[in-house]
Parts: structure tokens; sequence; C-alpha cells
């Protein structure tokens, strides 16, 4: 059953194989998840589960959240994230969901959000190349033109621009698992992932099998 699980990155290492390559590889602490809703077509049209992960202080929860993970259990949860399924079948409110539902060899997908880097020029965010640094020009890492001086005399939507760089949410797909702890809670994942040490991250198994992530 293709459910996702939520995790925490804890950071890069290595991993060696069989020949003693080195393998850059991330590892995550992936849950265990708490079912906190299982939806079905006939409640709700569709079939979904939702899944609780990280521990928040009782107090930072309000009362309609408090409410809400008290079917499943009576530890409030930080994160809540649903997935939809082809079958609830065999679920349980207030089950677990670990990372022995991935194994050694699967593909998975993982969501992110970047590190954040603030406000960036245009070399920084885009990649432009700068001015010239001598001779008098005062063009280093100025953008240059960004529209026409007449008709229609205004900047197009969507113009590369100076701006906040990063902090926003994307997915790696087609990474690959190395390794699956069981005993730890943890995924080591060949490649890098969205985010810094400690980010949330969303796991999923892989929507396209035959895909392989850019190296």
């Amino acid at each position: 059953m293709s459910i996702g699980i939520l995790g925490k990155k804890l950071g890069m290492s290595q991993f060696f194989d069989d020949e003693g390559r080195s393998i850059p590889v991330t590892v995550i602490e992936a849950g265990p998840c708490r079912i906190t809703q299982i939806k079905n077509d006939a409640t709700d049209g569709y079939s979904a589960v939702q899944v609780g992960f990280g521990e928040i202080r009782d107090k930072l929860v309000n009362k309609p959240a408090k409410g809400h993970l008290a079917r499943s259990g009576e530890d409030p949860l930080r994160h809540l994230r649903e997935y939809r399924v082809a079958s609830v079948d065999g679920l349980e409110l207030g089950g677990a969901i670990t990372v022995s539902a991935f194994e050694a060899g699967q593909k998975i997908d993982v969501s992110g959000d970047t590190v954040g880097r603030g406000f960036s020029g245009f070399q920084k965010r885009h990649g432009f190349s700068r001015g010239p640094m001598t001779h008098g020009s005062k063009n280093h890492r100025e953008p240059g033109s960004i529209g026409a001086g007449t008709t229609p005399g205004r900047v197009y939507p969507g113009k590369r621009m100076a701006g906040r760089y990063g902090g926003k949410q994307i997915t790696t797909r087609g990474l690959t698992i190395l390794k699956v702890d069981t005993e730890h809670n943890l995924l080591v994942v060949k490649g890098s992932v969205p985010g810094k040490p400690g980010a949330l991250l969303n796991i999923r198994p892989a929507k396209r099998v035959g895909f392989t992530a850019a190296s």
C-alpha cells in the first residue's frame, strides 16, 4: 500500500557499496507516524489516510486540534499530512506507520522546503553573468535592460529579477533507498534532499518507478 511517511532530515554522510565506492547519502529519521484519521468513499467521497508526526507541547495545541487527535491517541502531534490511497482496508485509527513500509532499492519522492537564502541578487538567484569589472564599467552585478523603454513600456510578469531566494517547497524525484534501519527509524537515501538538517520531509513511493534522479 503506497502510504507516505513524514520524517526529519538528520544530515548527509557517505555510504560504501560492495565494491568500496563512496556514495553520498542523506540520513532521514522517518516516523513512526500515527494514523490520526481514515477517510473513505462513504463518509468523505474519497479514500485517504491522515498521519501525524513530531512531538509538541500540549499547551501549543488548540482545543479543536486536541479533540481531533484524541480520537487516535493522547499525545499531541506537530505535523499532519494526508495521503490518498486506493483502499483503507487493514488500516486502524491510532495505528503506526514506520520505515518497515519501505525497503532497500525502492524509489521514493521526497518533498521539503529548500534552504532560505533571503533577498538575493541576479547572479546568485538566477545565475546571470556579471558585467565588466574594469574600464570604467559601473554595471558589475546589475541586471541590464529589463524591458522596452517605449510601447509597451512595462516590465512583463515573470521577469527574472532580484528577490527572495529559496524557502519554497520542491520535490526531488526518483531517489533510491540504500538502507532501512527499523531499529532507529532511519532511511539512508542516495543523494541529497531538500532543506537543512532538522527540516520536515514528506516521503512517498515514487510515482514514476523508472525515473532516475539526476546525479
